[in-house]
């Protein structure tokens, strides 16, 4: 039975015997008490929420804490092992707790055993144990203990307690409840309000990062890229087993066989913010990253063309208020430009940061660049004046309260860019990461509420707004047929928009792509109508797959209606 617990150590391969010895422990029934409590009461918030019930099962369900660790590095632990030098007390053992003392010094542990055992200090001699505390003890005391506690000062006054922990979920219990337990007991104080857990971070096929797997990313390598070959010498220079390093090759070969793309901080920093939306992990994808730096260049790009647009003696005005002269798609983008800062606002209070930059993209690469830059091009080369004007003083607030969205997540390109826009005066902040957050109760953005028919109606509202001069579009009343050769150009259940088309496209071939589209649309109905009309389906598919069939059974049959009119339209132009 003995050899069972004998373990050859991986490394050395020496042969490991597990020794029992003593160890130091702290009761924690009380301190688990107080750190529990205080999530009940609201003292304390843990988000995401679901992460307190993670909380409660350690916190009610605790045990004692080993505290002794055998290294050859750390604070070593106060206790004292006391001999003494009387032949009136016999001498004691490790295992007797009677003849160990604590204290914060050695003089103060010496006094303690001289009352203890009725003799002179003079008497007693120590042996401090060479145990060292448990790392999380040691960190457990680092939100006050760096401010110079336990003595007084400026320091700890004024910054202690603290606001907002940001830590990641897997030490919830090793570090975060060892924090806010011993705050509590050495301080009476929390030692923070809030704590934000974010997820861990996993390769793309979900599997936890190992070097012997060869899915470890090194965040240096995706900011400026590396060879399949660098990341083979980086294994060499490991100290993986040659079997391990082997694997580890095969598994970088398959995931990079191209190596890993240069993508950016900017990119990196903006894919991990959009990442926490999978809760508990991150499955990171270097390809989606690599999206990212696209988007960065879309920025660059969008704002070159913007800033020449702006020409070189633009002068913004000293707010960014309305003058009046707005054309439709001014007021539009301004609109929109409201919404995604009263998302993101909203969302960053919430720690929702895929919201936050979810609001921030959608506006810079659908609505900015897809839109109102292209509709911006005929005013400028054919506009009136005080409507070019107006144009331009809408375009200048988009970018910089743009730019200003985005600093938090890209602070490199944004800053790049902010440097490159006029001021609006003299005094303005010199940059970006000084200037104030955009928010809705500031002067110059349009209130909207972004719901339904108000969206499609204003999505609708631009392609309008920009296509009106050119005599492409028709707006159609209730009920009213379209006329020969106009096509659908927008389309959703609350609008509908027709483009004059005839001459202008070849309608066979949309009739062909349609075609195809139609074929689609009608084997996924019937595969969607089998599968709901099976005998079992309403007792064994469950109630949320049911309605989830039933929504996309009528989003097809109602996007197949939309095409089975599109390829009579195009018919007609034939």
């Amino acid at each position: 039975g003995h050899r069972d617990y004998l373990s050859p150590a991986s490394r050395s391969k020496d042969v490991v015997e597990p020794l029992l010895k003593p160890q130091w422990y702290v009761r924690c029934e009380g301190l688990a008490r107080g750190a529990a409590d205080a999530v009940r009461r609201g003292d304390l918030r843990i988000l995401p929420h679901f992460h307190c019930k993670t909380w409660f099962q350690w916190m009610d369900n605790i045990r004692d804490w080993c505290i002794s660790r055998q290294l050859w590095w750390g604070h070593r632990i106060p206790a004292y092992f006391v001999t003494v030098d009387d032949s009136s007390v016999p001498p004691g053992e490790d295992t007797d707790g009677r003849y160990w003392v604590s204290g914060r010094s050695e003089e103060e542990a010496k006094d303690k055993a001289a009352k203890a055992f009725g003799v002179t200090p003079d008497k007693i001699s120590l042996r401090q144990d060479e145990d060292v505390l448990d790392t999380w003890f040691s960190s457990g005391l680092f939100p006050f203990s760096i401010f110079g506690w336990p003595n007084a000062s400026e320091d700890l006054q004024v910054f202690y307690p603290g606001t907002l922990l940001e830590t990641g979920h897997d030490i919830l219990f090793f570090w975060v409840a060892r924090m806010v337990m011993l705050g509590l007991k050495l301080t009476g104080r929390l030692p923070f309000r809030e704590v934000y857990l974010h997820a861990v971070v996993r390769d793309a096929h979900g599997r936890k990062m190992s070097k012997s797997l060869g899915n470890v990313i090194d965040p240096l390598d995706v900011i400026s890229g590396i060879t399949l070959e660098g990341l083979h010498v980086q294994l060499l220079e490991s100290n993986l087993e040659p079997a391990e390093v082997e694997r580890a090759r095969q598994g970088q070969k398959s995931d990079y066989p191209a190596g890993i793309p240069e993508c950016g901080t900017d990119a990196l920093r903006f894919a991990l913010c959009a990442y926490t939306t999978q809760g508990r992990d991150i499955n990171l994808d270097v390809n989606r990253i690599l999206g990212y730096r696209h988007f960065c260049n879309k920025l660059w790009n969008a704002t070159k063309f913007a800033i020449r647009a702006l020409g070189p003696g633009f002068k913004p005005p000293p707010g960014p208020e309305p003058s009046g002269a707005e054309s439709p798609i001014d007021r539009w983008i301004l609109s929109r430009l409201s919404l995604a800062v009263e998302l993101s606002d909203a969302a960053l209070r919430a720690y929702d940061f895929p919201a936050a930059t979810t609001a921030a993209y959608g506006f810079w690469l659908y609505e900015l660049c897809d839109v109102y830059l292209e509709c911006l091009k005929p005013v400028l080369a054919e506009g009136a004046a005080p409507a070019v004007a107006a144009a331009r003083c809408t375009l200048y607030t988009c970018l910089d309260a743009g730019l200003r969205l985005l600093a938090p997540f890209m602070p490199f390109v944004s800053e790049e860019l902010f440097q490159r826009l006029p001021r609006r005066a003299p005094h303005a902040p010199p940059s970006i990461c000084v200037t104030p957050y955009p928010s809705t109760q500031q002067p110059g953005f349009l209130q909207c509420v972004d719901a339904g028919a108000a969206d499609a109606a204003r999505r609708c509202s631009a392609y309008i707004g920009c296509l009106s001069s050119s005599g492409l579009v028709r707006v159609l009343g209730p009920g009213e047929a379209p006329p020969a050769g106009c096509a659908v150009a927008v389309a959703s259940d609350k609008c509908t928009v027709h483009l004059l088309l005839k001459g202008l496209i070849d309608a066979e071939k949309e009739i062909s792509k349609l075609a195809g589209k139609q074929s689609e649309l009608q084997k996924q109905i019937e595969r969607l109508r089998e599968r709901m009309e099976t005998p079992d389906y309403g007792t064994k598919v469950p109630p949320k797959v049911q309605e989830a069939d039933a929504a996309k059974l009528q989003q097809s049959r109602s996007e197949l209606q939309k095409v089975t009119e599109a390829v009579e339209t195009f018919q007609r132009m034939i």
